[in-house]
């Protein structure tokens, strides 16, 4: 799924968290979203790897919310949240496309890395790829009501997040042909950091 709908699957969860702590909701609100989109961060260093923890997320979470519950403050409960909307990114992933750079093609069979389990989980697919029609359906779904729950300060950010969904969604089959042809023409010693899924579209990683 697309940076974005993840980071609205972390504003819905603090829009669920918000009205427990009322007193904290910009603090939860942020954090839904940076957590949303933290495990992203390893897109060119090992994805879906590096910083994706399906079970570690959830467990650390658990641990926080209860630390939160016992002594609760703006960055206990703000931990809490930010903890498992990455839980949920990481395990929202296996419910999307593999890893190659044209996923519709459906060639992967790695969709998120499980430390916990030793292997790599496999793709659902029951969003097909990132930028997929029903992709941009899920981060609406899930951001219009949190947006309006959460009130007018999270309305422009969750606009800007659905308006850059459907422009990413508008291009995306364009961008595999765009990426090799950037990689072929960029020197050597660049081209060697470059992840193999942006030199060989369509090569399962």
């Amino acid at each position: 799924m697309m940076a974005t709908t993840h980071a609205l699957a972390g504003l819905a969860l603090a829009a669920l968290v918000a009205p427990v702590a009322p007193e904290h909701a910009p603090t939860i609100a942020a954090a839904g979203l940076a957590g949303g989109v933290f495990p992203d961060l390893d897109l060119y260093a090992g994805h879906r790897r590096t910083l994706h923890f399906p079970v570690y997320y959830g467990v650390a979470a658990a641990l926080a919310a209860a630390l939160a519950v016992v002594s609760p403050s703006a960055l206990t409960v703000g931990a809490a949240v930010f903890l498992a909307a990455a839980a949920l990114h990481a395990a929202g992933d296996a419910l999307g496309g593999g890893l190659e750079l044209e996923p519709w093609r459906a060639t992967s069979e790695r969709a998120v890395y499980s430390h916990f389990h030793g292997r790599w989980i496999r793709p659902r697919r029951l969003v097909r790829y990132d930028g997929a029609p029903e992709d941009v359906a899920v981060a609406a779904v899930l951001g219009v009501p949190a947006a309006l729950a959460l009130g007018p300060p999270t309305h422009r950010v969750v606009a800007a997040a659905l308006a850059v969904s459907a422009g990413y969604a508008a291009v995306r089959k364009y961008l595999p042909t765009v990426a090799t042809r950037l990689v072929a023409v960029v020197p050597e010693g660049v081209r060697r950091r470059v992840p193999d899924r942006f030199s060989n579209a369509g090569e399962q990683v």
